[in-house]
């Protein structure tokens, strides 16, 4: 602590002067937010991909996509998904097999959980991945979407957190955080997501209202392509003295 820090906080104690620490206000760049305190979902599905800095810190077959949602005043909202037709799943060749939807109760959260590429056989898994994502990024009929759960993701409701986390073997090690608005929030921050095999992703609720999302599959449920990493937080910690007594 400089000398004019030191008489700004002459006030307090020497133990608290030494615990002291300020927050940094400096303003980050995209990357820096991206990779650390998150960003507001609208700026990437707005952001150009194109650029050096964004194709060095975006996670390779990641989507994000504006969501048109029709706000009807005294009555509600009606919010698309996406048309089978048009727009980005129709440029990517990705039809979801199954849909679901689920519900996380307020300061709940999701932990990371990731779904296996599939490899064709005779081929090493990194010089597949970057044939898939680096040299030949929009040749899409080369995706397995029949082989391995590729997860496209809307919210309804209530305000997300998401981490996306890449672990696929032969690619650089990316992270993604983000803030999704459900649809009971109209604005830039309604998005859909595109989350491929290979990409750890968890979701935390912001806030004190529930979270509803809704998402299709490449392929059906199955129970192995579950995967999970640092997935305690869903397991609610029973009280110590109960514990004590069930061991």
């Amino acid at each position: 602590m400089g000398k004019q820090d030191k008489e700004l906080w002459q006030g307090l104690t020497a133990e608290a002067q030494k615990a002291l620490v300020m927050r940094d206000y400096a303003p980050q760049s995209f990357a820096d937010r991206l990779a650390g305190a998150g960003i507001e979902a609208g700026k990437l599905a707005s952001a150009d991909r194109t650029t050096a800095e964004n194709r060095e810190v975006w996670i390779p077959g990641v989507e994000i996509f504006p969501r048109p949602i029709h706000f009807q005043r005294h009555r509600g909202v009606f919010g698309e998904f996406v048309r089978r037709d048009d727009g980005v799943l129709q440029r990517i060749g990705f039809w979801p097999a199954q849909w679901a939807n689920a519900r996380m109760f307020a300061q709940t959260a999701k932990g990371f959980h990731v779904h296996p590429p599939s490899i064709p056989d005779g081929t090493k898994p990194e010089d597949w991945m970057r044939r898939l994502f680096i040299d030949e990024p929009e040749n899409y009929a080369l995706r397995r979407y029949a082989h391995e759960q590729w997860d496209v993701m809307f919210f309804v409701q209530g305000v997300a957190e998401m981490i996306l986390r890449d672990v696929r073997a032969g690619l650089p090690t990316r992270t993604m955080r983000f803030f999704v608005d459900g649809d009971n929030h109209p604005g830039a921050n309604n998005v859909g997501i595109v989350v491929p095999p290979g990409i750890a992703h968890a979701i935390r609720v912001e806030g004190s209202e529930d979270v509803i999302m809704v998402y299709g599959t490449s392929t059906s449920f199955h129970p192995e392509f579950e995967g999970r990493i640092a997935s305690e937080i869903e397991t609610a910690a029973l009280p110590e003295s109960w514990q004590t007594f069930l061991d």
